[in-house]
């Protein structure tokens, strides 16, 4: 019952998100390029079975914001089986010393994530160690921190031409697909366009005339489940969306395990007295 359950609702969630973001890319205005957004499914802390069935409804890309669990979601008997064209995301930050993890990952198609010159300079020397005789360049992207947030990883967004310029000319294994930013959660629409995202787009047109660039073969990587259909109408060509498709994540230290651990110290106490 659970995977008759689970199927039907991931199915009609992946429907729900796939109708509401052809609707948001028809309203966008005709200046921006007519390229069809890409709908990333983030399955952090999800299990395989929820990405299989994701799969089974015709999702392909799939999303993961820490190495560990890509590499074991990605290395998993049952998705190497049932999702042999499956394509994966890395939006999480990345460390130097975990990218020769992360490039042995199966069907790694995009690391989203790609914050410095010297983390560029290394996953593009491991790529070319790892691919051996293999012409295959490694899809990229540049994360900018937009909103200027410590809490947020990302480049500087004055770094954006240097940095996206190093990789296309020095980084001969990595293919350069575009920018990417998360910005301020929980922007009021009400105010006007998410100033994040239109930074986003100014860095863009900055990086194609700098290295005259197609702007539509600059992807932009912008909105999650809260913005996403306002992102594509301002100019996302890739959206993260997690949680409105698998449910809320379920993380180890949850509320209430938290509160029974409190519990169960409170009780001990108590016994100690």
């Amino acid at each position: 019952m659970w995977k008759v359950a689970m199927s039907e609702e991931v199915g009609k969630a992946i429907q729900s998100v796939v109708e509401r973001v052809n609707q948001a890319a028809a309203r966008r205005p005709k200046t921006l390029p007519a390229v069809t957004p890409r709908l990333v499914a983030v399955s952090k802390t999800k299990p395989p079975e929820m990405v299989i069935e994701a799969y089974r409804q015709g999702q392909r890309n799939f999303g993961e914001n820490y190495v560990n669990e890509l590499v074991d979601k990605a290395s998993d008997p049952l998705i190497l089986e049932s999702c042999p064209d499956i394509k994966w995301h890395f939006i999480g930050h990345l460390q130097k010393n975990n990218v020769n993890k992360l490039l042995g990952v199966p069907n790694l198609f995009l690391i989203e994530t790609v914050d410095s010159v010297k983390l560029a300079e290394k996953v593009n020397s491991s790529w070319q160690r790892l691919r051996g005789e293999s012409m295959q360049r490694l899809n990229v992207m540049v994360q900018i921190n937009t909103s200027g947030e410590k809490s947020k990883h990302g480049l500087p967004p004055e770094e954006t031409v240097n940095t996206v310029k190093h990789i296309v000319s020095q980084c001969s294994a990595l293919h350069f697909s575009g920018l990417m930013t998360i910005g301020r959660y929980g922007y009021n629409l009400s105010l006007g366009p998410n100033p994040d995202f239109e930074m986003l787009l100014s860095r863009r047109q900055e990086v194609c005339d700098s290295l005259q660039l197609p702007v539509e073969e600059v992807e932009l990587s912008m909105g999650m489940s809260t913005d996403f259909e306002h992102a594509i109408e301002v100019g996302s060509t890739n959206v993260r969306v997690g949680s409105i498709i698998f449910g809320n994540r379920e993380y180890p230290n949850s509320s209430s395990q938290i509160k029974n651990s409190v519990f169960q110290c409170t009780v001990f106490v108590v016994q100690m007295k």
